[in-house]
C-alpha cells in the first residue's frame, strides 16, 4: 500500500461503556487498523462514574494499540491522518469551572438519580426530558442545592470534554447536543423557547450564568470543529509521534455514530444498538402526536428528528452468565475463548422453545426507566412445569435483553411510525443470525446487519470525519452514505418468523407479569 495513504485516512475514536476503541479507515471506507482498551464504570457514593484519569489512560492505550497496528501492518509510524473524530456514550454530567476544573465526579448516563428534575422539566418544557440528559442532571443538582452549581462555566458531555481537550473548542455535534437539551430542527440549535423557560425557572437562584452561556456550541455533521492542538496531540499520543494540526469533526454521541455506521440517517430508517445498553433510533417523517416519557426525541447528526427508545440493560447479565460457564469449563480443564463460548450459547438458544419453555428472565442489573425501575436485580424465574434446559434458559436471556426495548417500540407502532429498514449493530449481533432472528420477531420487521456492524460506533465516527474531509458542495450525509460508503455494502437480512413472533409475545406477557417479582426483589434484596 502507498505509504501516503495516511493523508487520506481518518480515525474514529469512541468511548463506549465497557470498551474504548479507535478505528482507522482508508479512503475507500474500509477499516484497516484498530486498537482498543477495556474499562468499567465504578459505583461510588451512589453514583455510576468513570474517573478522568481512566478516560485518558483508556484513550491513550486504545490509540497506542491503533498506532502499533498501523506500524505492524504497513510499516509506517502514525504521524498524521486526514481527519479525526471522537464520540462517546451520550448524556451525563460533566460541569467545569472557569479554570477548567471538574466540579463533581462524572455522572454517567447510567444513573437514575434525577427523577424529580426529569419530571419537572418534562412538564415545564412540554418535551420529554429523560433522567440521563445533561439538563436533568443540572436541574437535579439545583434542586439538591449543590454548592458547585454557581461555579459552572461549562456543562458538557464525555465526547464534548475529550474534544475540548484535544482542540480547545467547546463544541459538540447536533446529535450529541440533542441529548444535552432539546434541539429545534428548524434552527439547528438548542430550542430557544425552552432555553428561555429554563432560565426563567432558575432566575431566582441568582447564578452568575444563563443556560446558553454554559452549554457547548452546536455543529452540524460536515462542519469543521477545529484542529488537533499541540497539547491535544500529546494527550492522545504521549510518545510525541502524532503531529498537531489534524482537522477534527464535531464530536458525536454513540447514538449518532450508530445511525451513521448502519446507514440509518434518512427518514423511515432505523437502527438498534445492542451492547451494555440497548436502544433503537427511528428517523421520523413527522413528530409524534404527544409527549411520551418512554420515548426520547433526539436528532441525527444532520438534525433530523429521531425517536429513541433507550434501555439501560442489555447484555451485562448475558456476559455474567457466560463468565460462570467459563468457570465451569476451566474446572473441567477446558480453555475456550469468550467469543467462541458466547457464539455456542447463542447457537444453542435456537434449539429452545419459541416461548422459552416457560422460563422467565429479567436482566435488570441497573434501573430501567421504560418500566419504572430505579434499581435492578437480575432474576431467573420458572414454574415446576417450565422446561428448564440450557437452550430455553439462554433463549430467555436473549429475549430479556430486548424485552424492555419492545415495550417502548410498541408505542411507535401505535403512532403508525413506518420503518422501511431496521439495522442491527453491537455485541448482540456478533453471533450470526441469532440476535437478528429474535429482534425481527420482537419488532415484526426485517433486521439487517452489515459486514462492518462489528466496528460499530468508532466506525460511524470515522465516517463522519470522512464526510467532513471529503464531502462535495451540497452533498448531504444521506447521499454520501448511500452513494459512496454503502453503495456496495454486503449485509444479511432476517425476516420475522411467525412462530418466533408468537413465542416472543408469550414470553413478553410473562415478562410483564414478572416485573412484580422484580419489584419485590428490588424492595427486599
Amino acid at each position: 500500500m502507498d505509504t501516503n495513504f495516511l493523508n487520506h485516512a481518518v480515525i474514529g475514536i469512541e468511548l463506549g461503556s465497557t470498551r474504548i476503541k479507535a478505528v482507522l479507515i482508508d479512503r475507500d471506507f474500509n477499516p484497516v487498523a484498530s486498537g482498543g482498551h477495556n474499562w468499567e464504570n465504578q459505583y461510588e457514593n451512589g453514583v455510576w462514574t468513570y474517573s478522568m484519569q481512566a478516560v485518558w489512560d483508556g484513550i491513550q492505550d486504545a490509540y497506542s494499540n491503533l498506532a502499533a497496528d498501523v506500524k505492524d501492518k504497513f510499516g509506517v509510524p502514525l504521524t498524521k491522518v486526514g481527519a479525526i473524530g471522537v464520540s462517546a456514550m451520550m448524556h451525563g454530567y460533566l460541569p467545569f469551572d472557569k479554570g477548567g476544573n471538574l466540579l463533581t465526579p462524572f455522572r454517567t448516563w447510567r444513573n437514575t438519580i434525577t427523577g424529580p428534575a426529569s419530571e419537572a422539566l418534562t412538564e415545564i418544557l412540554g418535551f420529554n426530558i429523560p433522567q440521563r440528559w445533561s439538563i436533568s442532571h443540572l436541574y437535579q443538582a439545583i434542586l439538591n442545592h449543590e454548592n458547585h452549581v454557581k461555579d459552572i462555566a461549562l456543562l458538557t458531555t464525555l465526547a464534548g470534554y475529550v474534544h475540548w481537550k484535544l482542540t480547545g473548542q467547546k463544541k459538540v455535534g447536533i446529535g450529541e447536543a440533542s441529548g444535552i437539551f432539546p434541539i429545534d430542527s428548524t434552527t439547528m440549535d438548542y430550542n430557544a423557547n425552552m432555553v428561555a423557560k429554563f432560565n426563567a425557572l432558575i432566575a431566582d437562584k441568582g447564578y452568575p450564568w444563563d443556560l446558553e452561556s454554559i452549554l457547548p456550541g452546536v455543529l452540524m455533521a460536515g462542519e469543521n470543529a477545529g484542529s488537533l492542538t499541540a497539547e491535544g496531540a500529546k494527550l492522545l499520543d504521549p510518545s510525541g509521534v502524532l503531529q498537531p494540526g489534524i482537522p477534527m469533526a464535531p464530536p458525536e454521541g454513540d447514538a449518532g455514530t450508530g445511525m451513521t455506521a448502519t446507514n440509518a440517517v434518512a427518514a423511515r430508517t432505523g437502527n438498534v444498538s445492542a451492547g451494555t445498553s440497548i436502544f433503537s433510533m427511528i428517523v421520523l417523517e413527522k413528530g409524534l402526536s404527544k409527549v411520551y416519557p418512554e420515548i426520547d426525541m433526539v436528532t441525527t447528526p444532520t438534525g433530523k428528528p429521531v425517536a429513541m427508545v433507550h434501555c439501560n440493560n442489555c447484555t451485562s447479565d448475558i456476559n455474567a452468565w457466560a463468565d460462570v460457564f467459563m468457570e465451569i469449563a476451566q474446572l473441567l480443564g477446558v480453555e475456550i475463548p469468550t467469543g467462541k463460548l458466547l457464539d455456542k450459547l447463542y447457537e444453542k438458544s435456537l434449539a429452545g422453545d419459541a416461548d422459552c419453555g416457560g422460563v422467565m428472565v429479567c436482566n435488570y442489573l441497573s434501573g430501567e426507566h421504560i418500566t419504572g425501575f430505579t434499581e435492578g436485580r437480575p432474576l431467573v424465574v420458572r414454574t415446576p412445569e417450565s422446561r428448564f434446559n440450557l437452550a430455553n434458559f439462554f433463549r430467555a436471556q436473549l429475549y430479556s435483553a430486548i424485552a424492555s426495548l419492545k415495550i417502548g417500540m410498541d408505542i411507535l407502532s401505535d403512532e403508525n411510525v413506518v420503518i422501511d429498514r431496521l439495522m442491527g449493530h453491537g455485541g448482540l449481533f456478533k453471533a450470526p443470525v441469532v440476535g437478528q432472528k429474535y429482534l425481527a420477531a420482537a419488532a415484526n420487521s426485517p433486521v439487517s446487519v452489515m459486514e462492518t456492524a462489528g466496528e460499530g460506533g468508532p466506525y460511524g465516527m470515522a465516517l463522519l470525519a470522512s464526510y467532513m474531509l471529503n464531502k462535495k458542495d451540497n452533498e448531504t450525509l444521506e447521499d454520501y452514505l448511500d452513494n459512496r460508503v454503502f453503495a456496495s455494502a454486503k449485509c444479511s437480512t432476517v425476516s420475522p418468523d411467525q412462530a418466533d413472533r408468537a413465542g416472543f409475545d408469550a414470553f413478553l406477557a410473562s415478562y410483564k407479569k414478572g416485573l412484580a417479582v422484580e419489584r419485590a426483589a428490588v424492595e427486599n434484596l
